[in-house]
């Protein structure tokens, strides 16, 4: 179906990490493919999407903060919920005043349809969904699963998470009989097993609105691991890979778009392509015509590249194959990697992001906690003398990389040595920042019956003996770097609302101060002067101040290719 051009807008307002957020870029793209326009605000929108967070309780809350929010200015929108909350606890979702559509990520790769056809009723036939009624022949193959249903078979994993049978819940059963008083009771919820489920959403998302500068695009979605204090593979599922061929169309439209910088994410990025099956050889080449293609492509200009990909044609693709492969059939100038778990940064990866000038030095890698005995609570894949050998890996090859991680302090029965070691590794290792949670139980999960829960007040302390380091340490990076040059992208300037050039109009307002820019190795620029987005250029960096660094450009350029 399609909207008509009288219909009011949509806005879409998103909660948690990179990859929720381009979900939501995809969500966008849905509304605009069936001609909705989207609104300024929340305020002003007749469809409000959330699409939700819930690796912490306090996600969770923002959430419905953020649904009494709208409900308050927007009395008459339609609150349509989605994401990983929405995966959850639908039905607790469901009771909130306001809420008129819940929508797991089960199904959000159709939101904006389902949206549509359950605003009309005698439309909902047309695309298999049931919102009320009788049981159908459909519901019996593909039906519906609520929190509160799961949680009734008593299983320790089944608080809002597995299905109780092969079969789910019909719809019917969430919804109250005719006539009947609760809040909940006409509202749709749309949620199933998110392991049935294959479907990767896929758009690029920018930081923030009119900053178009640094796209990031995902590729990757769910997980396969199952770390005790994680909800994420129960919210969205197995994992799963864009394919090589749709990543590459993406990155080009944004190539031939005009942006410089792209970054790659994913829910657990260095599992990319395990999912994808190999290409099966071309059978129809003799053993002599098979040996003279061979022969011709290692001669050929590209013979490391070819050689490489026709090595990687005998098993499933990996991170770096595709890594390569950006490089080798795209014109981007930066390609810059988000969170890669340990276990994924090979030597080869390695290689890879230190040789090549078209990727940016820049490695996230997660931690979590430097105990053994921490690691194997939480079912992590490691041991903390691999993670430091590989963190030293990828500090000989790039001295002057960012090196950043995740630490988790109070998971269950974490004592004051097992912290201590933590906070070692961290200040041992070459830490150029440092992302620290606080453990919060999550419904279902493991690590939410172990015993020995730690105080509060003892958890948060940890926290910020963490956060503390980790910023002593990020200034000692910064300082590092003063009288030096570095290589960044142009963002936005300061006072100047963003607008450059001699094309500018006059403003009689203060004149840029600074404009902001990124380096390539993730450190935040002000540069001096007026200097136009999405461009990038080396400067002499002269101080920092403010947790910045401060500089002057030295001249236009473009990473080598």
């Amino acid at each position: 179906m399609r909207y008509h051009k009288n219909v009011p807008g949509y806005y879409v307002e998103n909660f948690g990490c990179r990859a929720t957020q381009a979900d939501g870029a995809a969500l966008e793209r849905q509304f605009e493919e069936l001609g909705l326009s989207r609104a300024s605000n929340s305020s002003q929108a007749a469809i409000v999407v959330l699409n939700t967070c819930t690796v912490t309780a306090a996600a969770d809350q923002d959430a419905r903060a953020a649904i009494r929010r709208i409900q308050r200015r927007n009395p008459e929108a339609s609150i349509v919920v989605t994401g990983c909350y929405a995966q959850r606890a639908p039905r607790e979702i469901a009771s909130l005043p306001g809420v008129t559509h819940v929508i797991g990520n089960s199904h959000k790769h159709q939101l904006a349809e389902i949206v549509g056809a359950t605003a009309d009723s005698e439309s909902v036939l047309d695309l298999g969904w049931r919102s009320a009624g009788a049981p159908s022949k459909a519901d019996s193959g593909f039906g519906w699963r609520s929190a509160s249903s799961a949680a009734n078979t008593g299983a320790q994993l089944a608080g809002a998470l597995a299905p109780e049978g092969p079969e789910f819940v019909p719809l019917t059963t969430l919804t109250a009989p005719a006539g009947s008083r609760e809040p909940e009771a006409q509202r749709p919820i749309f949620v199933s097993d998110i392991f049935a489920h294959t479907e990767l959403l896929a758009a690029p998302v920018f930081d923030a609105p009119n900053e178009r500068t640094r796209p990031n695009l995902k590729i990757q979605d769910g997980c396969d691991n199952r770390c005790s204090f994680c909800v994420i593979p129960y919210v969205r599922g197995q994992s799963r890979s864009l394919p090589p061929d749709r990543i590459i169309r993406e990155v080009n439209t944004l190539v031939g778009a005009g942006y410089r910088e792209v970054v790659l994410s994913g829910i657990n990025l260095g599992r990319w392509g395990r999912d994808l099956r190999p290409q099966p050889p071309d059978l129809r080449l003799q053993p002599s015509t098979l040996s003279q293609t061979l022969a011709s492509e290692v001669r050929g200009l590209r013979s490391d590249a070819a050689f490489q990909k026709l090595e990687s044609r005998s098993r499933d693709p990996r991170f770096a194959d595709l890594l390569r492969t950006i490089l080798s059939e795209t014109s981007l100038e930066k390609l810059r990697i988000s969170s890669v778990e340990p276990m994924d940064w090979t030597d080869d990866l390695i290689s890879l992001v230190a040789s090549s000038p078209r990727i940016a030095k820049h490695a996230h890698v997660p931690m979590q906690s430097a105990s053994d005995a921490v690691l194997r609570r939480m079912h992590r894949k490691y041991r903390p003398w691999l993670y430091r050998e590989k963190i030293e890996k990828i500090h000989a090859a790039m001295p002057a990389a960012a090196i950043g991680a995740d630490a988790m302090v109070g998971l269950p029965g974490e004592t004051d040595a097992e912290f201590e070691a933590t906070r070692r590794m961290v200040e041992d290792l070459p830490f150029t920042y440092l992302h620290v949670f606080t453990y919060s139980a999550r419904p279902g999960t493991p690590a939410a019956f172990l015993p020995n829960q730690v105080p509060v007040h003892v958890a948060r302390e940890r926290n910020r003996v963490l956060r503390e380091l980790a910023a002593d340490k990020k200034l000692a990076f910064m300082r590092s770097f003063v009288g030096k040059t570095v290589e960044a992208i142009t963002l936005k300037s300061e006072w100047g609302a963003g607008e450059c050039g001699a094309g500018a109009p006059a403003r009689e307002s203060r004149p840029a101060e600074f404009t902001e820019a990124l380096t390539d190795n993730y450190l935040k620029l002000h540069l001096k002067g007026c200097h136009e987005p999405n461009r990038w250029l080396h400067a002499q960096v002269e101080d920092v101040i403010d947790g910045a660094l401060e500089g002057a450009a030295k001249h236009a350029d473009s990473p080598s290719s």
